[in-house]
């Protein structure tokens, strides 16, 4: 039997279902997404609760005419499925395969890519306003979350398309989704309108002035459920300029598509509140939404199941550690997170340190210039950070803690690729983007051990100290309790050879030892980008002929660029060949075999430097001994 959801291969045959269809459609819808993701992996709880709020918007609005932006783009798997991806979900986040996020590339129902919070509104005021003129009558929608919604990106396209005159729709999915409990004055609002505090209050008294008038007492209970949408407090959205409505039940399809409808004839901006539940339909994802947010493979009749299997610890998990201990020793230590808790790792300092952790919001830039205040005042502020998510904090990098050499460690986590998160997570430019800073300086720990030590020697440094470490575990290397530090800006000899030196930044040290071994080649632990050991490039380069420069980051501007630079300075020759990540965004798919498309496996950093420095390496071979 044919399902209705096997019937629709485009919005266009949505737009051809009786609105009485489309309750069972989203049932059917729900069904198909957990299936999928307990195949493949990837974000659900945000799915789960979009599925009525996506039919309904494909059902009112004329997509892709009218331009729908999704805000981070986890919520929309939903919108894939509609829009002719159902028989690729099986592919989802794999080489090749469906992205996790909206990429224009991929549909034209994807308007807008979109990953990093708080770009929606932005986005669909300018398409909104492209619209108005070139003179075409569409429809542009931003659909962003609580969390989101509470970034200062978010304010200033609120407060720029508050006084536009075109067709622009803000839909907040108000759905407490936000990946770490939400926070701030804003959160709090929202959640206090939906209290039932002031409607309580309102209603009490109401009541006892009307009881003394039956026939007016009934009319108000009739009324009760539209009267609380006109005594909202939406002042806070129509001082911007906006027409505000709601709040309405993210779930119902029978007010959420009349709403929109209405919507579509009304003037100005708008701005829909939406009330959605995180893991809607799954009740192990409704109980738990934060477990259930990006999970991997699973049974969705039996749920997540912990594995009880010894596992490495991840480099996340050595820094959660690492930052419990250096706060229990120096009581000037705070930490800082941009709502970031589970994903960097500070859920037990939270809970052991409650008067020193800092979740500041989805908000890079306040994040470090506000860690850049608590160092004026002789706090020690470590701010754990997304690499990529650093990006957006750039200028308040320089201009706030960097002239003024304020002792402010980043803990860089997910630096290089990131596999199924794709280009927009990757962290692949920090070492460009932050050796170039005066006073800083950029640690490339190669693996947990040393990952822990070089935390410790960035914390007692006097000025802003960046570690970067990769997503997930490392070559497995047993951590040393205690918070020893290493030699600031000294790098180490891991494996003497002859003819080529490998000079690695990072976890890459352990595939480049796999490939010297058949280079006989030395490899050099550089770990540090900047400052950059000198005094043991020089003596690397007169004792060997060429030299490898090897990093899990972006080659241009790279560590290096940092050693050509350097050899150049001293007027020191020498054949020089830099690998790390090409100049070209890096898309989803495994780490591994993303790693080894990029040359970056042990294999291919062998063929690269026979490919460049064959006779040398043949050179450089050991004698045969031959016996007898």
């Amino acid at each position: 039997m044919t399902t209705l959801l096997e019937k629709i291969n485009d919005p266009a045959d949505l737009r051809k279902l009786a609105r009485a269809q489309l309750p069972q459609l989203a049932e059917e819808l729900r069904s198909y997404l957990l299936d999928t993701v307990a195949r493949t992996g990837g974000h659900l709880s945000s799915n789960l609760g979009t599925v009525e709020l996506t039919v309904a918007l494909h059902y009112v609005f004329n997509t892709p005419w009218d331009r729908i932006v999704w805000d981070v783009g986890h919520q929309t798997y939903p919108h894939k499925i509609l829009t002719g991806r159902r028989e690729r979900m099986g592919s989802l986040r794999q080489l090749g395969g469906l992205s996790g996020f909206p990429q224009r590339a991929e549909s034209e129902y994807d308007t807008f890519g979109t990953a990093h919070s708080s770009t929606s509104i932005s986005a669909a005021l300018g398409m909104a306003m492209a619209a108005k003129h070139k003179g075409e009558d569409r429809y542009s929608i931003a659909v962003i979350g609580d969390g989101a919604m509470s970034a200062g990106m978010a304010f200033e396209a609120l407060n720029n398309a508050g006084v536009a005159d075109c067709k622009l729709l803000v839909i907040l999915n108000d759905n407490d989704m936000s990946i770490s409990p939400p926070v701030g004055a804003l959160n709090r609002y929202l959640a206090q309108l939906m209290s039932g505090q002031f409607y309580a209050a309102a209603k009490s008294v109401g009541k006892n002035v009307l009881k003394v008038a039956p026939p007016l007492f009934e009319l108000a209970k009739r009324f009760e459920e539209g009267a609380k949408g006109l005594v909202v407090p939406a002042t806070l959205f129509e001082k911007f300029g906006f027409n505000y409505i709601g709040p309405i039940d993210g779930h119902d399809l029978d007010s959420l598509v009349p709403t929109l409808e209405n919507i579509k004839h009304l003037k100005g901006p708008q701005f829909l509140h939406v009330v959605t539940k995180k893991g809607q339909g799954y009740k192990l994802a409704e109980a738990d939404p934060v477990a259930y947010h990006g999970p991997g493979k699973f049974d969705p009749a039996v749920g997540l199941v912990k594995s009880t299997a010894v596992s490495k610890p991840t480099f996340t998990q050595v820094f959660g550690s690492w930052l419990c201990d250096m706060a229990q020793q120096d009581a000037r230590l705070v930490g800082i997170t941009p709502a970031m808790r589970e994903g960097s790792g500070l859920v037990e300092f939270e809970q052991r340190f409650p008067d020193r952790y800092f979740d500041v919001g989805i908000a890079e830039q306040h994040a470090v210039t506000f860690a850049a205040g608590m160092a004026a005042e002789g706090l020690k502020p470590v701010v754990a950070i997304y690499s990529t998510f650093l990006q957006r904090g750039y200028d308040q990098l320089i201009h706030d803690v960097a002239i003024q050499k304020l002792p402010v460690l980043f803990a860089l986590d997910r630096a290089g690729l990131v596999g199924a998160d794709g280009a927009t997570h990757a962290g692949a430019y920090d070492i460009a983007y932050l050796r170039c800073i005066p006073n800083m300086s950029v640690a490339c720990p190669a693996d947990e051990n040393e990952c822990r030590k070089l935390l410790t020697t960035g914390f007692a440094q006097d000025h802003p100290v960046a570690v970067r470490y990769p997503r997930g575990a490392g070559a497995g290397v047993a951590v040393e309790p205690g918070l020893q530090m290493l030699p600031f800006g000294k790098g180490e000899v891991r494996r003497q050879g002859k003819g080529i030196a490998i000079l690695a930044f990072g976890t890459l040290l352990y595939p480049a030892l796999q490939a010297a071994e058949r280079l006989n080649a030395t490899v050099v632990n550089m770990r540090w980008a900047k400052p950059l050991d000198t005094e043991l490039l020089a003596a690397i380069a007169q004792q060997h002929e060429a030299l490898v420069t090897l990093e899990e980051g972006a080659i241009m501007g790279g560590a290096g660029s940092a050693v050509a630079e350097a050899l150049n300075a001293a007027g020191t020759p020498k054949q020089l060949l830099q690998l790390g990540l090409r100049d070209e965004f890096v898309e989803h798919g495994d780490h591994a075999t993303l790693l080894a498309q990029q040359g970056l496996d042990a294999a291919g950093i062998e063929a690269s430097v026979r490919a460049r420095f064959g006779a040398l390496v043949e050179r450089s071979a050991p004698a045969l001994k031959i016996v007898g």
